[in-house]
């Protein structure tokens, strides 16, 4: 399981309240800000870049209680700089959150 959606939901609302549209605004927010981080290390020429955006990434997965996008995020940090294995494996962990 890549998260507890109950510890989630929990958590959201009681953040914000009984508000599912506040919830899924927040939800779409998570996923534009891990897509950025993920795009960035794509991108990234050096070694400084893709381990900022990796750790960045972990970060926002944290908040959001995607275990399984850390974890991928924590190997892609502790990987080789751009290892085209780890981007799959962090692109399949956002896909795979929420589901």
């Amino acid at each position: 399981m890549s998260y507890d959606p109950g510890a989630l939901n929990a958590a959201l609302a009681q953040a914000v309240g009984d508000s599912p549209a506040l919830v899924a605004e927040l939800t779409a927010v998570f996923r534009e800000s891990a897509e950025r981080q993920i795009d960035l290390m794509a991108r990234s020429r050096c070694d400084a870049n893709w381990r900022t955006a990796a750790r960045r990434l972990k970060g926002v997965a944290a908040s959001f209680g995607a275990v399984g996008l850390v974890r991928a995020a924590q190997e892609a940090d502790e990987g080789a700089p751009g290892d085209p294995v780890a981007l799959r494996r962090v692109r399949e962990a956002l896909t795979a959150f929420g589901r």
